[in-house]
């Protein structure tokens, strides 16, 4: 299992989760450091990761590319004109190689990017103002982003454009799907509105009393927050009520949190999830103790640094991510609203 977590001074870090050879009482993995260094030249925005390939955007208007198996940086792609401010890979179920990055810029545009190699395949406006985040369907068909225009937009994927968009009350910050595809989450300010997929009907909402700042969907309707209130929430989103939570997970907010287990894990590995945070701890916890009792973290590393970002991978793949030289036709490029 590996970890890649972003930075405001400007370093990327990855991680290795690894069981340690003698377990002390209150700890029975570690995080190995794998690889750190300045890989932007400006504050580290969002990172991703799927199976060996990760990547990292950044607000110095490019995308770098890694190799999580070799530890190695595959350099920058360089068609953006904008700060990065998400990105998501496609990966189909049945295979442990993303087929698909796509991100999301300030200027309001998604790029779509086949990933063997990493090259640019289609890239459109699909909002008039910067896109806080980006959420792609399960079926790799389409995929949601929501913007500081104040709107909710739905992407067409097969043909590159986009092909809903509808006003919201309010501004939202975050939006993910669930494991299925059947459900979506919202979140603004301190509330997360749970939504069928199939109509974007309000179902409830999540009253999480402080700023979410970071969510990811696990299993059985589980929906984990973090942010302002500096706990990690686990939600029943069948129920809309809180099935547990790690009170001060961290000293200060958090910025991202995994659901490490979530893809491919065995019944015997513990139900794991990682989180980050400003104070520059990544930690990562079995949260069925959490049911119980505060859980001590599984193992943690302190990067010293003001983390942004975290994303994490539990897949397994011989393929290589690799950057190719091409570039898409003129007309398949930056399409207006």
């Amino acid at each position: 299992m590996s970890l890649i977590a972003g930075s405001y001074e400007r370093f990327i870090w990855g991680f290795k989760l690894k069981p340690l050879t003698h377990d002390p009482p209150s700890q029975s993995l570690t995080l190995t450091q794998i690889f750190s260094y300045p890989s932007h030249i400006a504050p580290i925005t969002t990172v991703a990761a799927a199976g060996p390939a990760a990547a990292s955007g950044s607000s110095d208007d490019t995308i770098h590319i890694y190799d999580l198996s070799s530890a190695a940086s595959l350099g920058p792609l360089h068609h953006f004109s904008s700060s990065i401010t998400s990105l998501s890979f496609y990966c189909p179920p049945n295979l442990s190689f993303p087929r698909n990055l796509l991100s999301a810029a300030a200027d309001g545009t998604i790029s779509i990017f086949d990933t063997e190699p990493f090259v640019l395949l289609k890239s459109f406006r699909s909002h008039k103002k910067c896109i806080n985040d980006l959420a792609v369907h399960p079926s790799g068909k389409l995929a949601l982003s929501v913007s500081r225009d104040g709107c909710l937009a739905m992407s067409n994927l097969m043909r590159g454009k986009r092909s809903f968009c509808c006003r919201l009350g309010k501004e939202a910050t975050i939006v993910k799907f669930d494991g299925s595809g059947e459900r979506f989450f919202m979140a603004s300010e301190e509330k997360i509105g749970v939504h069928l997929a199939e109509d974007a009907r309000l179902l409830f909402e999540l009253d999480n009393q402080k700023r979410v700042l970071c969510a990811a969907p696990g299993e059985g309707g589980i929906l984990f927050t973090g942010g302002e209130s500096r706990s990690i929430t686990a939600w029943d989103t069948n129920s809309g009520k809180v099935a547990y939570c790690i009170e001060d997970a961290h000293s200060t907010r958090l910025k991202g949190i995994v659901v490490l287990t979530k893809d491919g894990g065995s019944d015997d590995e513990p139900y794991l999830v990682a989180s980050a945070s400003s104070d520059g701890f990544i930690r990562v916890w079995d949260v069925r103790m959490a049911v119980k009792e505060k859980p001590n973290p599984l193992a943690e590393a302190n990067t010293k640094s003001r983390l942004t970002c975290l994303a994490g991978s539990s897949l397994k793949s011989s393929k290589r991510p690799r950057i190719g030289k091409s570039t898409p036709k003129e007309e398949d490029v930056a399409e207006e609203v």
